[in-house]
Order: C-alpha cells, then structure tokens, then sequence
C-alpha cells in the first residue's frame, strides 16, 4: 500500500508538473484562433470566437515578403552552420582525446575558456573584423567560423565522448592498416553517432532561435530569418494582430521539435553518454 501511494503521488506532482510546463505552448496554439482582446483577457484554451484566418494571413506578413522567404532564410542559415560544426568539431575533439602532443594541455584550456566568455564581450571585435571582410548583411559571419570549430561547447562535447571508446578499438584499426584518418571515419564516426546527433540538435535548436547575432549582422530585410521576422510583425504603425503572430510562431516551432522527436532516442544516449546534464 505504502509503495501504491508513493507511485500515485510521483505521477500526480509529475502529471501537474507536465501541465505547468506544456500550457504555455498549449495557450500560445490557442491563441492562433482568438481575437486580440479575447487573447488578453482570457486564460482559457477554447476560443469562444474562432478565427481560421491566422495562419494564411500571418503566413502573407505584413511587409514585402512572406514567411517563405523567412524560412527558407533561416534554413540557408542554419543547415549549413549545423553540418560544418558537426565536420569540424569532430577531428578536433578526435585528436585531444586520442593524441598526446605538446601543448595539448594549454591548447584545451583555451578551449574550455572560450566556453566561458561571455558572447556579449567579443561582439564588437567580431562585428569590425566581419565588416572588414565585407561579410556584414550576409550569412558568413555564421557559416564560416562554424568551419573552423569556433563552438568550444561541441568539441567538449565529442571529447567527453570519444574518451569513452575504447581504445583497443583504435589499435585494432591500426593493426589492420588504418591511419588516424582511417580510424576516425571507420571506428570513431559510427560510434559518435548519438553525439554528434545531440551536437545537430543543439546548434539547430540555437542557431534558428538565435536573435541577437542576426540582428547585429543582417540589415536586409529580405535576408531576415524568422527570429527577426517574427519581431517585425510587432514594429507595424497599426494594432498588431497577435493571433497571426501566434500562428507564425507556432509554425516556426514545428521544424526544431519534429527534428528532436525524429532523433530523441540518439539525443538521450548522447548526452548521457557524455555527461552533459540541465
């Protein structure tokens, strides 16, 4: 009895918990579907007076362009940062977890300390080097640092879980003729497979939410992504119609939640495999 009671007060303060946590992206749903004032003056989840229009009007914007064009920014935006921080952080994590050279020490204390400054701090210099490249209102200031392993959070990531391999697996490769190279895309890669996909999932996820480094580099409006789109639609003279921003926001959800539920079961393995918690 004293086991059932304990089991039936677990799931009912999770099951509270759970509806604390989901009612926000619940209410924001069904603020897609309400009017301005009833989206102020209710808490409740059922519309009294639905409106079918927020999606195919806020999908129209109220500008030049529409939501497409803001996708498919975001898209050209984020997939290619992704795969390049993917590429690049993984030979790096490779050779500080498997390779004993010197300065390896002091190389990977840089590393980590990068992890610790703050991003408000290397702003400026980052914005006056980017504009002496001409890279400003472009999409180079995300993707090319991403080639060079500039996110110090992955390689952390990957090194914590490279150093978990065994290392009889690499001597195997080398006995049967595989270089460093040879072993990291035959032996290492296949089994990074769940971090490398917690490191897609993570950039993704920050990368389309990213607000502050599009609004500091992009001055386009055509080149916006969706972060910068969705604020826009607050910048208009006339009353803003929330549901249409409620329903553009609901669809600039979909892509980063259907990419985690798609690799959820890599995603557990790889961060408990690494360590990572919160």
């Amino acid at each position: 009895m004293k086991r059932t009671h304990r089991l039936v007060i677990t799931y009912g303060l999770l099951t509270v918990i759970g509806i604390v946590m989901v009612y926000p992206l619940l209410w924001m749903i069904s603020a897609s579907f309400k009017t301005n004032r009833e989206i102020f003056s209710s808490l409740s989840l059922m519309p009294t007076e639905i409106l079918w229009d927020g999606y195919s009007k806020g999908w129209q914007s109220s500008g030049q362009y529409t939501f497409a064009t803001y996708f498919a920014n975001t898209f050209v935006m984020v997939i290619p940062t992704v795969l390049l921080t993917v590429a690049s952080s993984l030979p790096v994590a490779y050779g500080f977890a498997r390779f004993r050279f010197k300065g390896k020490g002091l190389l990977f204390t840089l590393v980590i300390a990068s992890l610790m400054l703050p991003t408000e701090v290397i702003i400026i210099p980052r914005y006056m080097l980017f504009n002496k490249l001409g890279w400003l209102n472009t999409y180079l200031p995300f993707i090319v640092p991403a080639a060079f392993a500039t996110y110090s959070f992955f390689i952390f990531m990957l090194v914590q879980f490279i150093r978990g391999i065994p290392r009889e697996l690499d001597e195997a490769a080398r006995i049967d003729g595989c270089g460093p190279w040879g072993t990291l895309v035959n032996i290492i890669l296949p089994l990074c497979k769940p971090a490398l996909v917690s490191c897609v999932i993570f950039q993704f996820v920050w990368r389309w939410n990213d607000f502050l480094n599009p609004l500091i580099y992009i001055s386009s409006v055509k080149k916006y992504p969706l972060s910068l789109a969705l604020r826009m639609a607050l910048d208009v003279t006339d009353t803003v119609s929330w549901n249409q921003t409620m329903a553009m926001s609901v669809l600039a959800m979909v892509p980063p939640v259907a990419l985690f539920f798609l690799c959820q079961k890599y995603f557990v393995e790889g961060v408990a495999s690494t360590g990572l918690k919160g």
